[in-house]
């Protein structure tokens, strides 16, 4: 049982680490907005027309959860620090 515990442990301090190292190195993500097609969400009854996805400001990437924790402590710290 304590085996089974600390590969979970160990595979989340892993995955973490993993998702850490991703935001350092790349803080930008794919939009993942169901119809958001290159930064576009085509309409669904006229399949030429589209507009801008609000998510992404039509870009079609966005910045990581993680990236903005990172962004947000920081500034709260830079803060408390003046």
């Amino acid at each position: 049982m304590t085996t089974l515990i600390l590969l979970a442990t160990l595979t989340l301090l892993g995955y973490s680490a993993f998702y850490i190292m991703m935001c350092a190195i790349s803080p930008w993500g794919i939009c993942q907005r169901s119809r958001c097609t290159s930064g576009r969400i085509y309409s669904r009854v006229f399949r030429k027309t589209f507009r801008e996805c609000p998510r992404c400001n039509g870009t079609g990437r966005r910045v990581r959860i993680g990236r903005r924790i990172y962004e947000y402590l920081r500034s709260e710290r830079k803060a408390g620090n003046r």
